[in-house]
């Protein structure tokens, strides 16, 4: 870490803690040069996630964008915000570690239905009729006739 005050680039750390509820780590730094103290903060690096969407076009992966739409499926049944929380924090952490910038909104689906069959399964046939836009009834039929199976 390059020192402010005469540029060295050699400094010891002599205090390190960590702040904003772990989100970032405050480090009291010497220069080995000229014995000046200076404060840095280390943060992790989170690079954008864009989504393609079926009509082709981009955008930033947005959180509350998807927490709404699985509120939706839901909606009046016994599944806590906070289960519902995990659950993206799982998808978006899948997301990140497969170091694709850029996830379909396709794949962002899939990765929904498979924790929502996990934790209740009306809310995971509500989400799949909207996600896979089934055509007509048979369709619908099949895909119930698949979780029965399970």
């Amino acid at each position: 870490m390059k020192c402010p005050f005469c540029s060295y680039e050699e400094s010891k750390v002599i205090d390190s803690r960590p702040t904003d509820e772990g989100a970032r780590i405050r480090r009291r730094r010497e220069c080995l040069k000229c014995a000046k103290r200076f404060t840095t903060y280390e943060i992790i690096e989170s690079l954008p996630i864009i989504v393609i969407k079926k009509d082709k076009s981009r955008e930033t992966f947005d959180r509350n964008k998807l927490l709404n739409g699985i509120l939706r499926a839901c909606e009046k049944r016994p599944v806590s915000i906070n289960t519902l929380d995990n659950m993206i924090d799982e998808i978006e952490a899948t997301i990140q570690n497969s170091l694709d910038r850029e996830v379909t909104s396709d794949k962002i689906g899939q990765l929904v239905m498979e924790k929502l069959k996990g934790i209740d399964e009306v809310a995971y046939v509500r989400f799949a009729s909207v996600y896979r836009q089934f055509k007509d009834l048979s369709t619908f039929m099949e895909e119930l006739n698949k979780l029965i199976a399970k």
